[in-house]
């Protein structure tokens, strides 16, 4: 312990620490659960846990501020759990190890978990502190928000008493969200027949590796690679060329980040190897050149490979180059109401062969608005229909409207103001919220989000800016004392 030694605030970053120690994988948050019902129930506040396993403590008011309005602080306890191929890691025991880059604090290997463990810190840091001069407090953490928003959907009302809160989720010093989109996950199950293989069959396995990958709603539309597109792009220009089979191709990992790596074993006659390894070798001058600004990391390699013992026949084969070439990713419109903001996007998450001859597709889709979060959900169903998939659609979450009149925004703003000289960025982000689903439960409340500066966040490449930490927390903590 000890890694912080020296940063401020102090509570904050050790707290910080503490919670990097707790494995926290969304969906498998036991060991994070009782890590903060010990911390409420050690500190003498009044602590509880509701059948989703939501977590919320109280504290009271300090002397003089009893009859101002209680604030509710909102941070999820789960991470998104992305690692770097080479790296020797399970989330499920391991601690997370962080370390100091120059202005940066970064994880070895693997994602940080500062989304939004810095939220929860936080939240710790306010319920232990003695000097903030505040009304009462509720900290509401809740689970599984990167994998499904179990936790804010199961939330019942009455849980919370506060009408106010400040989700602590954000990733941009100096903005204010108002608003966020709606989001929708679309599920394929695309059968498939095998073949043996030719008498004169040749295997190699070609990777995509090296992208940003990132946040599929934040960082949408930075121009990054997918990995699973890259791959099946070259491959699919080999079929067409040369009949290849595949044997095998998979990537991505989970439904909210963009894929960065990618593999696919393929076959072909051996008579064809030389042309394409020139083929290949075109192909990744041509993504190099095309990728170089956004992705510099980016490798492709082609190696010889065992040969499989069979491969997609050739309908099955059509079939999945053909729906993954034309399934859409990326920004598919940008907002008219709120200029330079995505309106809907989509994302090709993940593509793995599972049992029962079965490829599982994963992508997810957002939108501002209801109607064309179905939409693009909708034509990622047409594409995969037309290769005879069967396509599921979750239940979605709803977006939060934005509302420029909030008090609790004017409160914040005027704070901002006061303590740095300029005024923040008040906007909507295109990544979901937890915010409107409590806005379903609790139809008065009145919320902002906001927070320290972010970079990568469901990539290895995760970190969090120090001074920006220092600057959200002196917000923070002047927006609580400011609340009349």
């Amino acid at each position: 312990m000890g890694i912080f030694k020296g940063l401020k605030p102090e509570a904050v970053w050790n707290y910080f620490e503490e919670i990097c120690q707790v494995p926290r994988p969304s969906k498998k948050e036991g060991k994070i659960i009782a890590f903060l019902l010990e911390f409420g129930q050690k500190n003498g506040l009044e602590t509880f846990r509701d059948e989703a396993g939501n977590v919320l403590i109280r504290k009271p008011a300090t002397m003089g501020k009893e009859n101002v309005p209680t604030v509710v602080l909102q941070a999820h306890m789960d991470m998104v759990c992305e690692k770097n191929s080479d790296t020797v890691h399970d989330f499920d025991k391991d601690p997370i190890i962080p370390y100091i880059d120059g202005e940066w604090v970064k994880a070895k290997g693997t994602t940080l978990g500062a989304d939004d463990g810095i939220g929860v810190a936080a939240c710790m840091a306010i319920l232990t502190s003695k000097d903030i001069q505040h009304g009462p407090i509720e900290c509401l953490f809740t689970v599984d928000e990167e994998t499904g928003l179990t936790g804010a959907f199961a939330l019942k009302p009455g849980f919370i008493s506060g009408n106010i809160l400040l989700n602590l989720d954000s990733e941009d010093e100096g903005e204010l969200f108002i608003g966020c989109a709606g989001g929708i996950d679309t599920v394929i199950h695309l059968g498939y027949e095998t073949e043996k293989l030719s008498s004169n069959a040749f295997a190699v396995n070609i990777r995509v590796k090296g992208l940003q990958g990132g946040h599929s709603g934040d960082d949408i539309n930075k121009g990054r690679g997918n990995a699973i597109k890259i791959l099946n792009r070259f491959v699919w220009d080999l079929n067409a060329k040369y009949g290849v089979r595949v044997a095998s191709l998979e990537g991505g990992n989970l439904r909210n980040a963009i894929a960065r790596e990618a593999t696919a074993v393929i076959t072909f006659d051996g008579n064809q190897k030389e042309q394409i390894r020139a083929d290949f070798n075109v192909y990744a001058a041509e993504m190099e050149n095309v990728w170089h600004i956004t992705e510099p990391g980016l490798q492709l390699t082609m190696e010889s490979t065992e040969l499989p013992e069979c491969v997609l026949s050739a309908k099955s084969n059509a079939d999945l180059l053909n729906a993954l070439y034309a399934c859409p990713h990326g920004v598919f419109s940008m907002s008219y109401r709120m200029p330079g903001l995505v309106e809907t996007s989509t994302n090709l998450a993940a593509v793995r062969f599972i049992e029962n001859n079965t490829i599982l597709i994963t992508t997810s889709q957002r939108s501002d608005l209801n109607s064309e979060k179905y939409n693009i959900a909708n034509m990622v169903e047409a594409v995969f229909k037309m290769a005879g998939a069967k396509v599921e659609h979750g239940e979605g979450y709803p977006g939060w409207t934005p509302n420029p009149d909030s008090p609790i925004l004017k409160v914040a703003v005027n704070s901002y103001k006061k303590l740095f000289g300029k005024e923040p960025v008040v906007r909507s982000i295109h990544a979901g919220l937890e915010c409107g689903l409590f806005l379903e439960k609790y139809p008065r409340m009145d919320m902002v989000s906001f927070g320290p500066t972010l970079r990568g966040v469901h990539s290895p490449d995760e970190k969090i800016n120090i001074r920006t930490v220092e600057m959200w927390w002196s917000h923070l903590v002047d927006i609580l004392q400011s609340v009349k």
